[in-house]
């Protein structure tokens, strides 16, 4: 069992129940999923876009254990040179246990290898319990190979909860440390 996980079974759950009075640990907030995305630019050449989607794939594959889907454009939009159809980006959604290795991983390596880090931001929920999270280079992430990666890329990520109040989520967040920033 990933030690995250236990953790929150173990610690964070009695904290909880006790804070927010649950009647059953069933009630307390827990974490239903990790969404990563990292868009990619539009190279002209069809070749390049592909070699481009191939690389950025890899890596976001190397970083969550997963096999990312590629997103597409719904529509046309002049202004930014985007046809219907052409790829936008990848995300990958995790859950169960690849979902505790990778949030125990962002907490405990990638966030303090930041560049000038100081905390997360607390207002990053929006309104129903859920979390967002940008990172601006994914080269932070150790298991990448610099030398196999064409451009910095920044990711999105996106980690869900089972609650809509946005005290819930942050107090389960802090609890399993998430390094949020210290309040002003």
């Amino acid at each position: 069992m990933n030690r995250l996980k236990q953790k929150y079974q173990q610690e964070v759950l009695p904290v909880l129940q006790k804070e927010f009075n649950f009647k059953s640990k069933f009630a307390a907030p827990k974490v239903k999923q990790i969404s990563i995305n990292i868009g990619i630019s539009q190279p002209a050449d069809a070749r390049e876009r592909r070699k481009v989607i191939d690389n950025v794939a890899s890596q976001l594959e190397i970083i969550s254990g997963q096999k990312p889907v590629v997103t597409f454009a719904k529509k046309a939009i002049a202004n930014f040179a985007l046809r219907q159809g052409d790829p936008l980006g990848l995300k990958v959604t995790l859950r169960g246990e690849r979902m505790w290795q990778f949030l125990d991983k962002l907490i405990s390596i990638v966030l303090p290898r930041v560049k000038d880090f100081r905390g997360v931001s607390r207002t990053a929920f929006d309104g129903h319990g859920n979390y967002s999270l940008g990172i601006e280079e994914q080269i932070v992430f150790v298991e990448l190979d610099f030398d196999k990666i064409d451009s910095i890329r920044s990711l999105q990520i996106n980690i869900t909860t089972d609650t809509n109040e946005n005290t819930e989520a942050f107090r389960l967040l802090e609890l399993l440390g998430m390094p949020f920033a210290k309040e002003e």
